[in-house]
């Protein structure tokens, strides 16, 4: 498969994932969000982290926006869990280059 072969829309998605993955504190709360099996709270990411609220809460905003995580509400706060469509869904850059098969990263359907 050549570049020209990829459309717009998703070369823009490719590229949001990329960018969303590229600061270090997004990469350690992916990190430690993929060992969990049960959704975490924000206040358990900011004291793993070591980092203030507002700081981890503006790299969650980020990494759920491009649907890396999935969030659902828990009382009063927000808990985080990777979305698991994007492990399987994720192209690597290698895969981008050699034309492996396209896919998106949807969040998953609610049960």
């Amino acid at each position: 498969m050549s570049e020209t072969s990829l459309d717009r829309e998703t070369v823009e998605e490719y590229a949001r994932w990329f960018r969303a993955l590229a600061d270090p504190t997004r990469i350690r709360i992916m990190r430690f969000l993929s060992g969990r099996l049960e959704p975490v709270p924000v206040g358990e990411i900011v004291d793993h982290l070591r980092l203030n609220q507002s700081t981890v809460s503006h790299h969650l905003k980020i990494l759920y926006a491009v649907r890396f995580l999935t969030r659902r509400r828990a009382g009063a706060s927000m808990r985080y869990a990777i979305n698991p469509r994007c492990i399987t869904e994720f192209p690597s850059a290698a895969d981008i280059l050699i034309g492996a098969p396209l896919h998106s990263c949807q969040e998953p359907a609610s049960s």
